[in-house]
């Protein structure tokens, strides 16, 4: 592990993997901040560490899993919760986090998303929302704002998009929050209580893509994203989930909105068969 000039040791070092670093994400995106406020929240959330397993799909955010120094798998493209599903079966003694961009988890993965969460699969999921396909150059995805413009809406978005939070919570999380690459305190303070949590925990983060998303829609530099995330924010903490739309270059309203408890998928399939050899 590397130091400081100071002689200090940087605590996000010892959970990474420092040889490929530098990453490859772009000046001023967002992800790499909400992987500084992850590393942080593991020192915080009590877990034992050796029993982390991180799992990611395609695209930028995808790239988390193979720079985190645990057990992590880089899968394809939406499927990044089925894995998930398989590891958490299989060795249900595990911590299983999946920390993905929205269009791998709500677009090609969207059939996954909902059905973990009825379930109430006992995994973290953090999805690093950017509002486009970012990594394949910057189409329009189920999350992109209306009147917003990508490459595949040169005049602006006309579909409605979803509103994570309350998606998560319909299908039934027991953990919603929302946060975006400016709150850092608030993320790394949340991220541990998801990690912390038994049953399908969610996180929506809103992070910069300064490279497409920004740049097409003339908003402005990173540092100036950030800026606007500080004065357009709203935290709302236990907010109705039906009312966090994002509307475009509108307020957002952030906070923990879901902490609940439901027996999870495994609990409920050991009760099950508990009840049967009793019978």
């Amino acid at each position: 592990m590397t130091t400081t000039s100071g002689g200090l040791q940087n605590p996000v070092e010892q959970y990474l993997r420092m040889d490929r670093i530098p990453h490859i994400w772009c000046p001023g995106c967002g992800i790499g901040t909400t992987v500084n406020c992850f590393a942080r929240a593991l020192d915080d959330s009590g877990l034992n560490l050796q029993n982390l397993a991180i799992v990611s799909g395609i695209g930028c955010t995808g790239r988390v899993a193979g720079y985190l120094d645990f057990d992590s798998f880089h899968t394809t493209h939406g499927r990044a919760l089925p894995f998930a599903t398989g590891l958490k079966l299989a060795n249900p003694e595990l911590k299983v986090v999946v920390y993905s961009g929205d269009g791998d988890l709500i677009a090609i993965g969207g059939n996954h998303f909902i059905h973990a969460a009825r379930r109430n699969l006992d995994v973290t999921v953090i999805c690093v929302n950017n509002f486009n396909y970012a990594m394949t150059g910057g189409q329009v995805a189920p999350t992109t704002p209306q009147n917003a413009v990508g490459t595949t809406a040169p005049l602006g978005v006309v579909e409605r998009p979803f509103n994570l939070p309350f998606l998560a919570d319909s299908c039934g999380a027991v953990y919603v929050a929302r946060w975006t690459a400016f709150h850092v305190r608030q993320l790394s303070k949340s991220m541990a209580e998801a990690l912390r949590k038994d049953g399908f925990s969610f996180i929506e983060v809103i992070a910069p893509c300064p490279t497409l998303y920004e740049r097409r829609n003339r908003l402005g530099t990173s540092l100036e994203r950030m800026e606007w995330y500080r004065d357009n924010s709203v935290i709302k903490n236990g907010a109705d989930t039906r009312e966090c739309d994002i509307v475009f270059q509108d307020k957002i309203v952030c906070g923990k909105f879901v902490d609940r408890e439901r027996e999870n998928l495994i609990e409920a399939t050991r009760a099950k068969q508990e009840a049967a050899r009793n019978r």
